[in-house]
This record gives structure tokens, sequence and C-alpha cells, in this order.
């Protein structure tokens, strides 16, 4: 996401930083590219302006211009500006009573389905205890979707009952949460390709009937300015209470994020990059900014490393590392529990000054990772756990199982030789030093 933006704005970043001194001219020069780059990211036209207005006014301040380092300072003009165009800080449900009630909107294809179970798993992770409601009664197989994905997720979900109205069937399932003291009742309306009098009026006895504490619509980022027309729609309809952008992996200008919120005055509360239960995290205009202009986001990634990565297996590695036991089966455990993080190049970008690294590079190394996992999963069990024995006819039998090359193999086995050193070299700097966490 943002990937066209956010090269534009790091190429006149770049130049910026090249004058020793800046000027009006050198000001509105950069300040011209930024808005043919928002622009060209589908930004709207008149948020684009007002951003390009707000930081010309705070960028041509005395303080600025006579600065030791006035490109570096323009540059945290625009962070600042992003940052207040994006929602300015991070919205909280509105999660209080029990249950509390969350009403997800949208037009088809916009993700809602998903959604619903990405917020299910979310909300138990934390502890409580959450309900999902069908209430899709149109569109073919929405309700065994949602079934399906409850299934995933271990969420219960209320399927409607036969010839049941929208309305009953939310009224019904708030009772049933009251009952059976459910922390949130998560529902997933109905959609239409375009917003009609019909949706409005469902939405609208619906969410009388269940009284939720969000009315939230999820948008799909990839269809651009559209977003921010059907987040008008729908916002002068039922008051919405924020928005959740989905499919942010499929746009790479992400004029859409830009825009919203700007426009409508809604906070997006989440946003989604991939079709796994785990691809759904919380917005923060401030992390989102600085990855944005290449800076990284080290909190976000801190956090999906917490999330990805089980404390019970981090004990039973640090107990192999302590003993000199690390083996392939390890590896392979180590490259998996990154692919729960998300695609690399999301990773990566991440890290503060690693937004550079070449796409060809980020690609490459996603697919080596994918072929040290075939490799280890064609040896036998007594093969992971004693490399030693690998020798030609076993690696060429490995190559032949993976789809690789015996040079594929050779550098997997020489990778982890490599990691098996460096973990002894800590060992070794580690003793008599207490309790080091690795």
């Amino acid at each position: 996401m943002f990937e066209n933006l956010s090269n534009s704005l790091q190429k006149v970043f770049k130049d910026l930083r090249g004058h020793g001194k800046l000027t009006e001219k050198n000001i509105q020069d950069a300040l011209r590219e930024v808005r043919m780059a928002l622009l060209e990211a589908d930004v709207n036209y008149k948020t684009a302006k007002d951003f390009i207005k707000h930081v010309k006014q705070k960028s041509l301040g005395e303080e600025v211009l006579q600065s030791i380092t006035p490109g570096q300072q323009v540059i945290k003009k625009v962070h600042n500006e992003l940052v207040e165009l994006l929602g300015g800080q991070t919205h909280q449900w509105h999660i209080s009573g029990k249950p509390s009630g969350i009403m997800l909107l949208g037009l088809h294809g916009a993700g809602k389905t998903t959604t619903a179970a990405k917020l299910a798993r979310h909300w138990m992770k934390q502890g409580k205890k959450a309900l999902m409601v069908a209430c899709d009664i149109r569109r073919p197989a929405a309700v065994d979707q949602l079934c399906t994905l409850g299934e995933q997720v271990g969420c219960e979900v209320v399927r409607p009952l036969e010839g049941e109205p929208v309305p009953a069937i939310g009224e019904r399932a708030r009772q049933y949460a009251i009952e059976n003291d459910i922390d949130i009742v998560i529902y997933d309306t109905g959609g239409r390709f375009q917003i009609d009098d019909d949706l409005v009026q469902e939405v609208k006895d619906l969410r009388d009937a269940a009284q939720p504490d969000d009315v939230v619509l999820v948008l799909d980022a990839a269809i651009g300015q559209e977003s921010v027309n059907v987040a008008e729609t729908f916002n002068e309809a039922v008051q919405l209470t924020g928005l959740i952008l989905t499919k942010l992996d499929g746009d790479a200008r992400g004029g859409a994020a830009l825009s919203v919120q700007s426009v409508t005055g809604c906070p997006i509360l989440m946003i989604s990059a991939g079709e796994k239960p785990e691809d759904l995290e919380t917005f923060h205009p401030d992390r989102m900014a600085s990855r944005i202009l290449g800076m990284g986001d080290v909190v976000s990634l801190v956090e999906k490393a917490q999330d990805a990565f089980d404390e019970d297996e981090a004990q039973k590695m640090q107990e192999k590392f302590q003993k000199n036991s690390f083996d392939l089966n390890d590896f392979l455990s180590q490259f998996q529990q990154m692919k729960k993080m998300g695609p690399l190049e999301n990773i990566i970008k991440m890290i503060p000054g690693a937004g550079k690294i070449p796409d060809a590079a980020l690609e490459s190394s996603a697919k080596e990772s994918q072929r040290a996992e075939a490799i280890i999963q064609s040896m036998t069990p007594r093969e992971r756990t004693r490399p030693k024995i690998l020798n030609a006819s076993r690696r060429a039998r490995i190559a032949k199982g993976s789809g690789t090359q015996v040079k594929d193999v050779n550098e997997l086995l020489k990778r982890f030789k490599q990691s098996k050193k460096m973990m002894k070299q800590l060992r070794k700097s580690q003793k008599g030093l207490p309790n080091l966490p690795f």
C-alpha cells in the first residue's frame, strides 16, 4: 500500500535535502511535486490542495529558512500534516457495556464477512467472548461463509431462521448475547453493488433493533475515490462511528486512506492488507505517516512479532539454544513464525531505512524462504534432527522432492551451519550473565 506515493515523496525529499539552505522557491517547487504525488495517488483534489496549503504556511517561517537542516524541517512538517490528514490520533471503539454491538456495513465485495471474523479473532485474543451474527440473507452462501469463518477462529455464529426478517435476527442475537454473557456482538449485514433505498432502510431497521455501539463502514481501498463517495452516502444515511479499510495490499496508490477521513470526518479504526484472520491491525495515523515517508514503523513491527511468536515455542527455543541442540526442525519453525507476521515486503518496510530495498530483492528473498521450507519439509524426521547424515545421495533426493536443485539444498545447509555458529558464539558471550532474553 502507498508504494507509489511513498516512492514519489521520498524522491522529492531526497532532492530537498540536497539544498544547504531553503528558499521560498525551493519549498514551492518541492510542494508542487508533493501535490502531484498526492493527486497521482488518487487523493481527493480538495484534500491535496488543503494539505499543500497548510504545509506551505508552516514551512515558510524564518525558523525553517535559517535551520541548519532545513530539508529535515520541511519533511517533519509534511509528516505532521500527514498525521492530521489521517485522523490525528488513534481512535478507539465504543466498547463499554455488555454486550457491546458492532454493526458492519458496506457494498458487495468490500470484505464485510471476512472482516467480521478478523474482528472476532482480534477481541477473542484479548480474552473477550465474541458472537457473530449472519444478517446477510440475500447473498448466496453468505451465511455458510460466516459459519465457516466462525469455525476457523473459534467464534459462535447466530444463523437466521427460515423467513426471519433482518431486524428480528439482530434482536434475537442481542437477547442471546445477554443471556449467554457475550462481550461483543458483530453483525455482518447485507450489501449491494451500489447504495439504494432498500439497503439504507434495512440497515436503519437493524440498527434500531440491535442497538449497536459502533456502526462501522467496511471500505474496499482499491476502488479509490469511489470509496470516499460511498462513505459520504452511508454517513449521511446512518451516522457512521468509524471506518475499516480493506484490501490495502491491492492498492499501490492508497489515496482512499488519505482522503476518506478528511472528507467524511469518520475515523479510520482498523486496516486490513490480506485475507488471513490475523491480517487486521489497529490504524495509527502517526505510524502510517512514518511508513509513507519511508521512516519505518518499529512499534508495529514489535507488536506483530509478539502476536506471531508463541511464548511456549520461544521458551523451548531458548532451552535448545542453551543446550546447543538447535536442529532443522527449529530452523523450519523460524521460517513459519516469520510467515505469521505477514508478507515479507510489508515487514521490511516497517524497518527504518529498509524501504529503499528494491522490490526485486524482496521478491527474491521471499522465494528463498519458500524454497527453504520446501527443502526441509522434504527431509525425513531423522535427517532434520541429524543434518550430518545428509550425504550426496540424500541431498539429491531432497532436491528432487522439493522441486529445487542440489545447490539450493547445499546453500540452506550452509545457512543453517552459520546460524548454529552464531548461536554458539552468543552462548559463550552469555556465560556468567543472568537471564538474558535470547
